[in-house]
């Protein structure tokens, strides 16, 4: 079988401090463009992928054997990949995705917030889990013991859409990176406050109303306010590297922001705009001598989605024939 998984953009923690009992707290949107994974029963672990997605397939396929002895006899490949540690998601998709893929074939009636607590996904935030589950626009009501729950999803409007930009520089921080930072970090109870303030009344009624300009302002409010938890641990509000990146989507577009530890950054923007402002991008990251990838994020209302081998085929048939 194949799984289609979205991308994750990351678009802030709101309590790392868990002032009411709840840890963290997140808000995300799921894009098109992330992995394709091919599934299927064989003989043995066969496992056709490039560098870390090998590890966490692996991984995946032997959590799973431990929780539901669903065995680790699978063939295993990567399609199309989301780039490692750029903001985007790329191990909680992927986990996912492979977990998904074994449940199915061994016919297990599982959620996927369980296959996120077998795997143990979902510490940090549950924005990546619930793009995967659902698509559209969410936020987790942070951690007390387990899996956040799922406290908001709407659909993104289609109209709307990012200006993408992945410069090559540092990756973000890995898992094991990232561990002691999430795991020391306090945070601000009065930054909590204000960017709750903003989702509730800010941020949400914008999106119910598909106002983008408002929606873009309080983003931009909430991305900087989420910095101010971080600023020890990466320099500032954002990372000082993406700072004249930044500056420039604040100018050209709707709201921006840093996906997660980055270095992916984002400006909001209405979907046929991307391709002026693309150009505008590439001129300004020459002139600046940033070498960067630019490309247009669209929304993914669906979520994950799987299909048998079957139905990829023939789709694929048709596309290639133009029907």
């Amino acid at each position: 079988m194949i799984i289609r998984t979205p991308r994750r953009l990351h678009l802030g923690l709101i309590d790392p401090s868990a002032t009411l009992g709840r840890r963290f707290g997140s808000l995300g949107v799921a894009l098109e463009g992330g992995y394709e994974v091919r599934i299927v029963e064989g003989e043995g672990l066969e496992i056709i992928a490039r560098g870390e997605d090998r590890e966490t397939i692996e991984f995946t396929v032997k959590r799973m054997n431990s929780a539901y002895e669903t065995g680790v006899n699978y063939t295993v490949e990567v399609r199309k990949a989301i780039p490692r540690h750029v903001g985007l998601g790329s191990t909680t998709q992927l986990s996912l995705a492979v977990a998904t893929g074994i449940a199915r074939l061994n016919n297990l009636d599982v959620s996927v917030e369980e296959l996120a607590r077998v795997l143990g996904r979902g510490k940090n935030g549950g924005a990546g889990i619930y793009s995967f589950a659902h698509g559209g626009f969410v936020v987790d009501g942070g951690s007390r013991s387990g899996i956040p729950p799922l406290i908001f999803r709407e659909d993104f409007p289609a109209g709307w859409a990012f200006l993408l930009i992945i410069p090559e520089l540092k990756p973000g921080f890995n898992e094991e990176e990232e561990k002691p930072v999430m795991e020391g970090v306090t945070g601000r109870a009065d930054v909590a406050m204000e960017i709750s303030h903003r989702i509730l009344l800010g941020l949400l009624p914008a999106l119910k109303e598909r106002d983008i300009r408002a929606f873009g302002e309080h983003l931009s409010a909430i991305q900087r306010l989420v910095g101010k938890h971080f600023e020890p641990y990466q320099g500032g509000e954002f990372r000082e590297d993406v700072k004249l990146i930044l500056d420039f989507l604040a100018e050209k577009t709707y709201g921006y922001g840093q996906s997660s530890w980055g270095p992916t950054v984002y400006g909001l923007i209405r979907r046929g705009e991307f391709q002026g402002l693309s150009v505008e991008a590439v001129d300004f990251l020459r002139d600046q001598g940033l070498k960067a990838r630019v490309e247009l994020g669209l929304p993914n209302n669906r979520g994950a989605e799987v299909v048998g081998e079957n139905a990829f085929l023939e789709r694929l048939i048709r596309n290639v024939a133009g029907e």
